[in-house]
């Protein structure tokens, strides 16, 4: 990027299977370590009720005061140690729904509550727009997105991927919308050009955040939050060959940066008139990682764009091949504005719902043992 160019936002395929065509439909089942509730079971009609009665016998006895022995020792390991006392020597977490390692029981920590989807909006396609907000511990206040339902979503078992999306500075979520997202969406799977899918398109903060970790207000890891909080929430394919990341201009950046700095979690990734300062150092380190599990890359410019470079996507797309990625670029006719964005959006799309097809059907083991990036190796942008 030219250091004289301010990164403010200027406001306004390969082959794959397509379910249930030439072939049975297949469900994408959540992760074996979901856990599985089982409903809670009404009485059989017609059954008596009965009261238990103990007997009197001395092997009865005996099994009482033993089991009064252990709760008095239960009971003693809470006065002296408290509730993790209990947890050790029961093996089991207050009211989870089953036993746990020993080990995990003191270092995780209790599951964030789940914000509540609220509808915002329902098309003549049958998708929807939902809403939802929470408190951010990422961001020490309010975190919120919107999700696109597909088509079909009510009455379906199945589980999807998931395109998360990152605005440019001083946008809101909504900018997808306004130039298309759902209409676009809607006709693609219509169409059997992609396979349905969730979109999430996350609201961030104003200014030249980048969608980076700095200070108090930390937006990369405000990403990995909400995209917990969606497997949680939703019934997504929790699976990094199932996600995809895409942004505009400051979103474009961070897209680039989350799929660099968190290769386990993203198979897919997008910069749609974005620039790559600084990435250069974190590319280098994902390479033997990427050789081994692959990334589908696809960035582009706008050919009159004064803001960001357009000269900086063949190139950086001919590093991410080297470092063993499947990247293509391209420099488009127009500016940075929403008119780029909208012109192209079908294409990156279908780009996208394609790439996770590809990556799914991908079976190599991703390894989370890395070394996380240092913000030292990060130069601070003009």
């Amino acid at each position: 990027m030219k250091s004289s160019r301010a990164h403010v936002w200027l406001e306004s395929l390969g082959e794959w299977s397509w379910p249930g065509s030439g072939g049975a439909a297949v469900e994408f089942l959540p992760p074996s370590w979901v856990p599985a509730v089982p409903p809670r079971l009404a009485p059989a009609a017609g059954m008596p009720s009965t009261s238990w009665q103990p007997e009197r016998t001395a092997p009865r006895r005996l099994a009482l005061g033993a089991l009064l022995s252990a709760v008095a020792a239960i009971c003693v390991a809470l006065t002296l140690s408290g509730p993790i006392a209990l947890e050790r020597l029961l093996g089991i977490r207050a009211g989870s729904d089953g036993p746990v390692e020993a080990a995990t029981i003191s270092s995780s920590p209790p599951a964030q509550p789940l914000p509540t989807l609220a509808p915002v909006s329902q098309d003549t396609a049958g998708s929807s727009i939902d809403a939802a907000s929470y408190i951010s511990p990422a961001l020490h206040g309010k975190g919120s997105f919107l999700v696109y339902l597909p088509p079909g979503y009510a009455s379906t078992t199945l589980h999807y991927p998931v395109l998360y999306l990152l605005h440019g500075n001083d946008q809101l979520a909504e900018a997808f919308l306004q130039i298309g997202l759902q209409d676009a969406l809607d006709r693609l799977i219509a169409r059997h050009a992609i396979p349905p899918l969730i979109a999430v398109m996350i609201q961030g903060g104003r200014g030249a955040n980048n969608w980076r970790d700095e200070g108090g207000r930390r937006y990369e890891t405000y990403v990995l939050e909400v995209q917990g909080l969606v497997d949680r929430m939703l019934p997504t394919i929790a699976d990094r060959r199932a996600r995809a990341i895409a942004g505009d201009s400051m979103g474009g950046y961070g897209a680039m940066n989350l799929a660099l700095g968190h290769p386990e979690r993203f198979a897919v990734v997008e910069s749609w008139l974005g620039f790559f300062n600084g990435l250069e150092g974190e590319l280098r380190v994902d390479r033997p990682l990427l050789s081994r599990i692959g990334l589908h890359a696809f960035v582009y410019g706008g050919e009159s764009d004064h803001i960001a470079n357009p000269d900086e996507n063949a190139p950086f797309a001919a590093a991410l091949r080297a470092a063993g990625a499947d990247a293509r670029s391209a420099v488009y006719p127009g500016e940075h504005n929403l008119e780029t964005l909208e012109a192209h959006l079908t294409s990156m799309l279908t780009f996208a719902g394609r790439a996770l097809s590809a990556a799914n059907r991908s079976q190599q083991p991703v390894s989370t043992a890395r070394a996380h990036r240092t913000g030292s190796r990060r130069p601070s942008l003009n």
